[in-house]
């Protein structure tokens, strides 16, 4: 963008100069003026820079907060205990208060827990560029609004002007009419043949 017009153009519209504006809204003035289109799906790019562990740790984050996990999680944890305190009363493999169940557990823990940080810190960042997108977006229809009201108001100016001078002119020609009718009346009183 030549440096004069976007200055001038970054001050119509954000009320001061192109040096001083944020990158977020020099990007989207270049593009309005461009007429470029800057709206774009986020999430293609996002999906095609995606690594292996991105995916597995969405995966997981997915299926371990899912109600399916939950209730399987949940069947799993009721059969253990069933069986090592009523089917196995004498040679359970982890008797009450089973201990080897926690460990199983706390190992679970330790792993999924940053996964799904992993994943979750993922989903904030993606959030945030649709955040910083949505501005983009919405900032460059506020400039193209804010250009069609000028617009507007330079035709509305333009007609208002035109208007002005037709009225002007039939306000000119109504007061010839009217000093012709006033003469032609003051030459019917003294008898005088009026003109056609």
């Amino acid at each position: 963008m030549a440096q004069g017009n976007g200055s001038k153009t970054a001050l119509r519209f954000f009320g001061r100069s192109f040096e001083h504006l944020k990158p977020a809204e020099r990007r989207v003035l270049e593009a309005a003026v461009s007429g470029r289109p800057i709206a774009s799906d986020i999430n293609e790019h996002l999906e095609a820079r995606e690594s292996f562990g991105d995916r597995l740790a969405d995966d997981i984050a997915r299926i371990g907060g899912s109600w399916g996990f939950i209730i399987a999680f949940a069947a799993f944890l009721g059969g253990w205990a069933l069986i090592n305190t009523l089917i196995l009363t004498t040679g359970a493999f982890d008797p009450y208060p089973f201990i080897f169940l926690n460990l199983i557990l706390s190992m679970l823990a330790a792993v999924q827990a940053p996964i799904i940080m992993m994943s979750q810190n993922r989903s904030a960042a993606r959030d945030r560029l649709d955040a910083s997108h949505d501005y983009e977006v919405n900032l460059k229809a506020e400039i193209g609004i804010m250009a069609l009201h000028e617009k507007l108001d330079e035709l509305r100016a333009e007609e208002t002007a035109e208007i002005r001078a037709l009225l002007a002119v039939v306000a000119e020609r109504i007061e010839r009419i009217e000093h012709r009718l006033g003469a032609d009346r003051g030459s019917e009183r003294r008898g005088e043949p009026t003109e056609d």
